[in-house]
């Protein structure tokens, strides 16, 4: 059951190495829960990305260890567009707590972090405007993947640059 308290969630960021199989099992029983139950998604959820040493997961939690919100960080090897050797992905909230501002949190503490180095994430489609907000740009046309329309879209290193514009 959601905690419906006023107090701020509890954000959390580890490495594979640092996690708890209780936050471990949160988490990808959030992911689950939305892309599979709910959104219908067939196609493979674990990738082994998590595991990779450089990959960091942040989630935000409720007062009793719900967890809310989350997204990964993974580093590329090779950039797959331009510069951008992160790549954001599995943002995810719950239903319950959706329009709480959550996935912004999250996201804004990446750029924090990270926001000197170029970026990429594959949204759907529909959430666009919600990445676009954080400085990222569409980048090629819209496609199918795992059965919904995605948009790659691409930050530059800082944020910087003409909208609608990225380094190729």
């Amino acid at each position: 059951m959601p905690d419906n308290s006023s107090s701020a969630p509890a954000l959390s960021q580890k490495t594979w190495a640092e996690l708890s199989t209780d936050e471990l099992y949160a988490f990808l029983k959030l992911r689950t829960d939305v892309f599979f139950l709910e959104q219908k998604i067939d196609e493979t959820e674990l990738d082994d990305r998590d595991r990779e040493a450089g990959t960091r997961h942040l989630w935000l939690a409720d007062s009793v260890g719900v967890v809310m919100a989350y997204l990964r960080v993974l580093v590329d090897a090779e950039p797959e567009i331009a510069d951008a050797r992160l790549v954001i992905g599995r943002v995810v909230v719950a239903p319950e707590y959706r329009g709480r501002g959550l996935a912004q949190q999250l996201l804004a503490r990446v750029l924090e972090q990270l926001g000197d180095q170029a970026m990429l994430l594959h949204s759907q489609a529909y959430i666009t405007p919600l990445y676009q907000g954080f400085g990222f740009l569409p980048v090629g046309e819209v496609f199918l993947e795992a059965g919904l329309e995605h948009q790659s879209m691409y930050r530059a290193a800082g944020g910087h640059g003409i909208r609608g514009e990225f380094p190729l």
